[in-house]
């Protein structure tokens, strides 16, 4: 596979697959309000990010096959095929990633799911801080937001393998309200895009603050 060949639905389905058979196989997945992701059609799941295991997790819980966009370094080895096989996108932190960007709105114009780690990279998994990334994929295309939390993905406790929660541990992924991230003039510019973030911002970090609520965690 080449760059510019569109990510596979039906590898992100294989990759779904593969997930939920990894996922549930070592973990104990709690997943709640799956049943507000729209069921047809273009979404854009926004995803904390605290551990690495939280796309696998996400991809093995989701109802619908979601195409990640992932940092190119992850793209090593005989990851990189296998990643694209999967139908993930690989992008370019470091500059505007035109090919990643194309894709991305690709699978949203496909009514397709694409999942984004709005933090860009991991961090306390708080949505403390976002990139602009977000807004411009879910103004552009028009497609509606997923807040998800992936709760207990970081827990060291008991853990046997460095790097992972511990085998059989529960792990909460909270699907919340989906929500429109433009304020229906369809402004692009900067300030509108701008604005967007705070609204989502705002709008994510009451959905963790809620699915911490429900969970206890």
């Amino acid at each position: 596979m080449t760059a510019s060949v569109p990510p596979s639905e039906k590898g992100a389905e294989v990759g779904r697959r593969i997930g939920v058979g990894l996922m549930y196989g070592l973990w104990k997945p709690r997943v709640l309000g799956a049943w507000r992701v729209p069921a047809s059609g273009p979404v854009v799941l926004a995803v904390n990010h605290a551990h690495i295991l939280d796309g696998p997790m996400l991809m093995g819980t989701a109802p619908r096959p979601v195409h990640f966009l992932i940092k190119k370094e992850a793209f090593v080895g005989p990851l990189d095929p296998f990643l694209r096989g999967i139908g993930q996108l690989k992008v370019d932190r470091s500059s505007t990633d035109r090919t990643a960007i194309t894709q991305a709105l690709d699978v949203l114009s496909e009514g397709g799911v694409l999942g984004i780690f709005p933090e860009g990279t991991r961090g306390e998994g708080d949505f403390a801080s976002l990139r602009a990334g977000l807004a411009y994929f879910a103004v552009r295309s028009g497609a509606p937001i997923v807040p998800v939390a992936v709760l207990g993905s970081g827990e060291r406790q008991g853990r046997l393998i460095r790097g992972l929660p511990p085998l059989k541990s529960r792990v909460d992924v909270v699907f919340g309200e989906a929500f429109e991230a433009g304020d229906g003039s369809g402004r692009r510019t900067r300030k509108a895009l701008d604005e967007a973030t705070v609204r989502i911002q705002e709008r994510l970090t009451g959905h963790l603050e809620n699915a911490r609520r429900l969970t206890g965690r």
